[in-house]
């Protein structure tokens, strides 16, 4: 199927002219989810304090979205709606449910056997099936968040070829830790497996003793993923998930000239003591950490484009980049200082703005226009079939519903028109969340978001009221009304990841 071909066969679009001659392969599709990067933490989305040239860049090259939206306030179940292309009412993993099997030692430092999270249901397709099912080549590095070592869900069993990360979130808490895991299909791994980071092992995993470890987890991935670019070629697309830990706590990272650019650059700072349980180490300068870990993301994503445009890959790869949720007040981390204008109410854990609107930028020199600031409405469950639209995979719900499921549940729409500028977008009539650990729900309809918790209900006009500060729900129950019966139609019973209903 020839570019022109896939283009009218996926979207309903008509092929940039000479796209076809330049470029007879599918479009490669890069999508960078960093971890717990607030909306305003960059500088083309308003921040004055921290450096993010190349991220701003990529804004003034491509499109810039200012309503777009995480699949949920907190990690896991935010990336299942990533990969499922599910909002959080259907999907099966719905929260950071952990796993920690057995125990084992590291030099002096214990760790468990197994660990990880809730597994993705294996009765649902996800995104690197499906396009794995289609001849890309896959890979990902950073957290996976789909399920524990040794599960049923595991990046070895649900269609990446090569891997490389923390399989469960919880170990990703220490930058320096004590192993990464890895799996490469093609050098014939049967499953993931851990590399020992012996530079790390013999110095403990709190304290004093930490600052003597070597090896930066951040930095191994990165180095990892621009491996994986270097060894693409032309003749076959691929799909890359770079789903990098920073800038989550804990706040730690080498004291390069990143690190060292921001010392004495704040008036205030902020000490955090630690917390071992958590495996946050402390430190005395929260916010020259915070800025410098920010900067640093934004090199590792400068370094990924750069190399694009060194391979001549670039003109045939779409690159999103984006968070998976709100900014975290964890292991230090303060946002408010940042955030002065306070633009969003809330922060990760809240379906407020805050917890769920999310910086995102799509980047494609040549088909994505430059220098667009687009207000279109999306969730992270619309990458799905945006990405299927790009890749000219037909009908991906039929295709890929499982009949055993007595409702397999696709939510996206595809937002391609949007970054391609042809054809009509179609448009959410609603967008939906739910969070058990707070107990919060939320639907956003057009420009009213209702937001509940516990089970009641707070209206907010957004088109006048960002930061929901004027709840109007006393002044609008039909509008309340309709959007709880759209709450109650959307969810589905989780016995794992219970709400409260409003």
């Amino acid at each position: 199927m020839d570019n022109k071909q896939w283009l009218l066969f996926g979207c309903g679009l008509m092929a940039a002219p000479g796209l076809q001659a330049q470029h007879p392969q599918r479009p490669n599709i890069i999508y960078i989810m960093c971890d717990d990067l607030g909306y305003a933490d960059l500088g083309c989305y308003g921040q004055q304090y921290i450096s993010t040239p190349h991220l701003d860049r990529m804004a003034a090259e491509g499109m810039r979205f200012t309503q777009a939206y995480a699949g949920s306030p907190v990690s896991a179940p935010s990336r299942a709606s990533f990969m499922t292309g599910q909002h959080t009412g259907h999907t099966k993993v719905r929260g950071n449910k952990e796993y920690r099997i057995g125990s084992m030692m590291y030099g002096n430092n214990q760790d468990p056997v197994q660990t990880g999270q809730e597994p993705y249901d294996t009765a649902h397709i996800i995104l690197p099936e499906i396009m794995k099912d289609n001849g890309y080549t896959t890979g990902m590095f950073g957290k996976w968040a789909g399920g524990y070592e040794g599960s049923i869900s595991t990046p070895a069993t649900r269609g990446v070829d090569e891997y490389y990360g923390f399989m469960c979130q919880f170990q990703a808490h220490l930058y320096y830790p004590n192993f990464l895991n890895a799996y490469s299909r093609t050098a014939g791994d049967t499953d993931v497996r851990r590399e020992v980071l012996e530079n790390n092992i013999n110095y403990a995993m709190h304290g004093a003793d930490y600052k003597n470890r070597k090896d930066y987890s951040a930095e191994l991935i990165h180095q990892r993923a621009m491996e994986w670019i270097n060894q693409q070629t032309p003749d076959k697309p691929f799909f890359g998930i770079f789903t990098y830990t920073l800038p989550h706590a804990e706040l730690a990272q080498p004291e390069d000239s990143i690190f060292q650019a921001y010392q004495g650059a704040f008036c205030i700072e902020k000490s955090f003591g630690g917390d071992a349980g958590s495996r946050y180490n402390p430190t005395n300068v929260a916010h020259q950490q915070f800025a410098a870990m920010v900067t640093r993301l934004d090199a590792y994503v400068g370094e990924v484009l750069e190399l694009l445009r060194n391979k001549g890959l670039d003109k045939n790869t779409l690159v999103i980049f984006t968070s998976d949720n709100g900014p975290h007040t964890e292991g230090g981390a303060d946002p408010d200082y940042f955030n002065t204008e306070k633009l969003l109410r809330g922060t990760k854990r809240s379906t407020t703005e805050g917890g769920i609107r999310v910086p995102f930028i799509a980047w494609w020199p040549g088909q994505v226009e430059a220098g667009v600031v687009n207000s279109h409405q999306l969730a992270f469950y619309d990458l799905m079939p945006t990405f299927c639209d790009i890749a000219g995979i037909e009908d991906y719900v039929g295709r890929y519903t499982n009949p055993r499921i007595e409702k397999d549940y696709f939510d996206g729409l595809s937002f391609a028109p949007t970054l391609l500028g042809e054809g009509e977008q179609p448009k959410h009539d609603f967008l939906y969340w739910e969070f058990h650990e707070t107990d919060m729900m939320a639907l956003r309809m057009g420009d009213w978001k209702l937001v509940v918790q516990g089970g009641r209900c707070s209206l907010y006009d957004l088109a006048t009221d960002t930061h929901e500060d004027n709840d109007l729900s006393t002044q609008y129950p039909d509008v309340v009304k309709l959007m709880k019966e759209i709450l109650l139609s959307e969810h589905t019973h989780s016995d794992m990841f219970r709400v409260t209903l409003p």
